[in-house]
């Protein structure tokens, strides 16, 4: 009998490391299935549209791994638009940026991966 109890501990261990999810987010946090178009979204106001430019920048792919993504993600928006932002920070690993706005909108902000730049989104003033 000891034996088969031992069998099942064994079984039971194996079957829960099966359960445990797995910390890659990227797939689930930048999927932009059944969101407004990124240009779209750009016209609704300036705001908006410097989340959108903010995207498309985090979205380009880099070699150095996701840290150097955010990074130049977050460089882009503090040397294009430091006037209208407060506070930006990043999370290489949930994979978003949280910029807060002068108004005091906060956002989060995906990669948008729709083969455009930063540079090619249309501003408002």
């Amino acid at each position: 009998m000891r034996p088969t109890r031992l069998l099942l501990l064994a079984l039971l261990a194996v079957a829960s490391l099966g359960a445990c999810r797995d910390y890659n987010f990227k797939r689930h946090v930048s999927s932009q299935d059944g969101l407004i178009p990124a240009d779209q979204y750009a016209r609704y106001g300036r705001e908006q549209a410097i989340a959108v430019a903010i995207g498309r920048e985090f979205a380009r792919p880099y070699n150095s791994g996701p840290e150097a993504q955010v990074d130049v993600a977050i460089n882009y928006a503090r040397t294009n638009f430091a006037k209208d932002i407060r506070d930006i920070s990043g999370d290489p690993q949930s994979n978003r940026i949280v910029v807060t706005f002068v108004s005091g909108w906060r956002t989060a902000i995906v990669p948008i991966a729709d083969g455009k730049t930063g540079a090619d989104t249309r501003i408002p003033s």
